[in-house]
């Protein structure tokens, strides 16, 4: 069964943020540069002052039943334990279909330390997203932020229970304060709360190979207009394509087929004697004069 959707919350939001005020982003970071006070005195301060940043709504009030709360600070959830019994945790900020969000304000010294430090936080925030009722479904992202500091940002676009990886990849989860001057990154935070599974990269995968797909059956069909049989053009959009994946994985030099292509857009009277030379150097493992390589 697939998770619930997002519930009302993200469709109240507008398509796109407008752009940051460059003045804002400074000031923002800044005023949170200087903070020193406890994650619990100063995290629900900085959520909602990013949310009026990245032009997003704050929090909600928080209401008597839990599942009321789509979207609020200090979600209260049921740890299940194996005796039967069960006991209340609070997650410090949550949004229904989006993220759990765990806060601390660390002041440890060794960058080791503060490594093992936000691990120990992304754990607590995967126990939080593994208590939230069953029928809520599970967030598709875990947020840790060390206020005032980085903000790390895990995905598991599943929502099956699987373990969160760093998102968009373990070089680049940590989002440091300096880096809102980005845009980029303040657009990477804004879909974290509109439309956390567009960031899904299978999603703009399969969006990219229905593109390209369509475009190739566009080309297939203008060389059968011309009068190439059907069988002729799809071995040679084969060929292209495994040209392609050949330069992508250095079977051939990078780039190689790509420039050559290129090279022929302003001369296509050389295009099937170099093509064709090319292909039958690959064939062969010989050196190609089209590429000026030797191939395996």
């Amino acid at each position: 069964m697939f998770p619930p959707a997002p519930s009302a919350p993200s469709a109240q939001l507008p398509a796109a943020p407008p752009a940051a005020d460059p003045a804002a982003v400074e000031a923002f970071i800044a005023r949170w540069r200087a903070a020193t006070g406890s994650e619990r005195a100063n995290y629900q301060l900085f959520v909602g002052e990013l949310c009026a940043l990245l032009a997003l709504p704050p929090p909600e009030p928080a209401r008597g039943e839990a599942a009321e709360n789509a979207y609020c600070f200090e979600r209260r959830v049921l740890f299940r334990h194996g005796d039967g019994d069960a006991s209340a945790g609070f997650i410090d900020c949550y949004r229904r279909g989006a993220f759990v969000l765990e806060a601390k304000k660390l002041r440890t010294g060794g960058a080791r330390t503060f490594d093992d430090a936000m691990l120990r936080a992304r754990g607590q925030a995967e126990n939080y997203a593994r208590a939230l009722p069953a029928e809520e479904g599970r967030p598709p992202f875990l947020v840790v932020a060390d206020v005032g500091n980085v903000v790390e940002l895990y995905a598991e676009f599943s929502r099956s229970g699987a373990t969160s990886t760093p998102y968009p990849d373990p070089r680049s989860h940590r989002i440091a304060l300096e880096d809102l001057r980005r845009e980029e990154i303040r657009q990477r935070l804004a879909a974290l709360w509109r439309d956390p599974l567009s960031l899904d990269p299978a999603r703009k995968s399969a969006r990219v190979t229905r593109d390209i797909a369509a475009h190739l059956a566009e080309v297939a069909k203008s060389l059968e207009a011309s009068g190439h049989a059907a069988e002729t053009v799809a071995g040679f959009l084969t060929r292209c394509l495994f040209s392609m994946f050949a330069e992508d994985v250095a079977l051939i030099p990078k780039g190689a087929f790509s420039d050559l292509l290129a090279s022929l857009r302003d001369a296509p009277e050389q295009f099937v004697p170099l093509v064709g030379e090319l292909w039958r150097a690959m064939d062969r493992g010989e050196f190609s004069v089209a590429i000026r390589a030797v191939l395996p």
